[in-house]
């Protein structure tokens, strides 16, 4: 499965720079829906999205997705890897 990968960055309340990457199936690659799964993810992470726009999410890449992540993908409809102070 080809997916798309948005990297985003969101300041988190205490000051800190998340940085995750929002991983979506290669064809939804719409921006509102790409953000509205990152506003799902902070929620969940008990981080307010005060701003999540295209500034702090943008398209990055296609790549091929290992397993894990299509089932996450499947299950989801949405995948994220997080890279820093996602904590």
């Amino acid at each position: 499965m080809k997916i798309a990968v948005f990297d985003t960055y969101v300041t988190r309340p205490d000051g800190r720079l998340m940085h995750f990457d929002i991983l979506v199936p290669g064809a939804s690659r719409a921006l509102e829906q790409v953000l509205a799964f990152g506003r799902i993810y902070l929620d969940a992470k008990g981080v307010p999205a005060v701003r999540l726009s295209a500034e702090e999410c943008r398209f990055c890449h296609m790549e091929t997705a290992p397993e894990p992540v299509i089932e996450e993908i499947a299950r989801e409809g949405f995948a994220i890897i997080e890279l820093a102070n996602c904590d």
